[in-house]
C-alpha cells in the first residue's frame, strides 16, 4: 500500500510499505477512505515531538471500512463504516475505566499512552490502518453523517470540547477567549455554546481566520496583531479579564496572551501542542486565584459530539476547506503548512 512516512525533521515522502496485519485477537483493518492533516503533524515534522520515529507512518485522524477483524472482535464488522479515533483504549486498565483514555495503560504503543497512531504506532495517513482494541476505538457512523463530517470527531472537535471547554470550567454566561482560530479553537469556539457561554471572543493575526470563526459561534473577535488587541479584549469584559482563557496554537507568545487576559478567579485552558518552554510568572500569578489546565484528550465525549454532529448542532462541516485525493498528500501538506496564504483550515483527503 501507499502511506505517508516519516523520515527525520522536515522530510517525510508518499511511498510503498507493507500492508498492516492483524497482531492482536482485538484488532482491526480499517482501509482509510478519508483522512486530514492536524497542526500536530507539523509540529511532528518540526521535531517537536522526538519519539516519534524514523519509519513512522504519520496520521491519527481517520474515517474509513473495516476490511478485516481479530478473532475477539465481536461488535464490529467487516463492512462497518467507522471513526478511528485519534487515541487507543484498552477499555480495562484503571485509567480506561475511568475515561482517562489519553493515558490508557494497554501494552499497544506504551503502556501510558493513548496517543498511538502516527506517534507510536504506524498511522492513519495510508491506504489501511491497523486499529489495536478496535471496540474501544473505533466509532460506528450512523446514516446521515459525512466522511467529511466524520473525520472531524477523530480529534479536533472533541480536543477543543475536552481540554479548551470542559478542561476551561466554562459555565453559562461566561466570557470566554480562544487564543488561534485555528481548527482545534474554532471547534472550541463551536462547542463552548454547549455550556452555555454568553460571549466568545476570537483573536487570532489571520483575519480571514476570524471571519470564518464567526460562522462557528464567535461573538466578537479581535486582531492579535493590533497594538491594542489587549485593551480591545478587556473592553468585552467592562476591564475584568475573560473567565476562560483557551490557548489553542502551542507558542509561548499566545500562552503569555491567555495569562494577560484572564481575570482574577479565572481558568486558562492550554490546548495547544508546545514544543518550546514557557515561562509561567508565579511571582506575579500566585495571588491572582487563577487555574490552569492542560491535557491529552480522552475522545470520551465523541459518542456524544456524534450525535450533535448527526443532529446538525455543530457544524463540522464547515472545518473542511480544501479536498485533494490521497495520492495528493504532498500537495496536501503544503496547503495545510501555508494557512495565512491559503486560507486553509482543514484540508480533506479521500480515496
Amino acid at each position: 500500500m501507499k502511506a505517508l512516512v516519516y523520515h527525520g525533521p522536515g522530510r517525510k515522502t508518499w511511498e510503498d510499505v507493507p500492508d498492516p496485519k492483524i497482531v492482536g485477537s482485538g484488532d482491526a483493518i480499517v482501509r482509510v477512505d478519508t483522512t486530514t492533516i492536524c497542526g500536530t503533524d507539523l509540529h511532528i515534522l518540526k521535531g517537536d515531538v522526538p519519539a516519534v520515529q524514523e519509519g513512522r507512518i504519520l496520521g491519527h485522524e481517520a474515517v474509513g471500512t473495516i476490511v478485516e477483524i481479530g478473532t475477539a472482535v465481536q461488535t464490529l464488522a467487516v463492512g462497518d463504516r467507522v471513526i478511528v479515533s485519534c487515541i487507543k483504549s484498552c477499555g480495562h486498565c484503571a485509567n480506561c475505566r475511568t475515561g482517562l483514555f489519553s493515558h490508557c495503560l494497554g501494552d499497544e504503543g506504551a503502556s501510558g499512552t493513548g496517543w498511538v497512531f502516527g506517534h507510536l504506532i504506524d498511522g492513519t495517513q495510508a491506504e489501511y490502518v491497523r486499529v489495536p482494541y478496535a471496540e474501544n476505538s473505533l466509532h460506528l457512523l450512523p446514516p446521515g453523517v459525512t466522511d467529511e463530517e466524520a473525520v472531524m470527531l477523530s480529534d479536533i472537535l472533541p480536543t477543543g470540547f475536552e481540554i479548551g471547554v470542559q478542561y476551561g470550567r466554562v459555565k453559562p454566561g461566561d466570557v470566554v477567549a480562544v487564543i488561534g482560530a485555528g481548527p482545534v479553537g474554532l471547534a472550541a469556539i463551536a462547542t463552548a455554546g454547549l455550556y452555555g457561554a454568553g460571549t466568545i471572543i476570537a483573536i487570532d493575526t489571520d483575519e480571514n481566520r476570524l471571519e470564518q470563526s464567526r460562522l462557528f459561534g464567535a461573538t466578537d473577535v479581535v486582531v492579535s496583531g493590533s497594538p491594542d488587541w489587549k485593551q480591545q479584549v478587556l473592553a468585552l469584559t467592562d476591564g475584568a479579564g475573560v473567565d476562560v482563557a483557551i490557548e489553542a496554537v502551542g507558542i509561548p507568545e499566545t500562552f503569555t496572551m491567555a495569562i494577560d487576559v484572564v481575570r482574577p478567579g479565572g481558568t486558562v485552558a492550554n490546548v495547544g501542542v508546545h514544543g518550546k518552554p514557557v515561562e509561567l510568572h508565579l511571582e506575579d500569578l500566585w495571588i491572582q486565584n487563577i487555574s490552569i489546565s492542560m491535557g491529552l484528550v480522552n475522545t470520551n465525549t465523541t459518542p456524544m459530539l456524534l450525535k450533535l454532529v448527526a443532529q446538525k448542532k455543530i457544524p463540522a462541516a464547515k472545518l473542511a476547506t480544501h479536498r485533494f485525493s490521497l495520492d495528493q498528500i504532498m500537495e496536501a501538506y503544503d496547503t495545510f503548512s501555508r494557512a495565512a496564504e491559503t486560507k486553509a483550515l482543514k484540508v480533506v483527503l479521500s480515496r
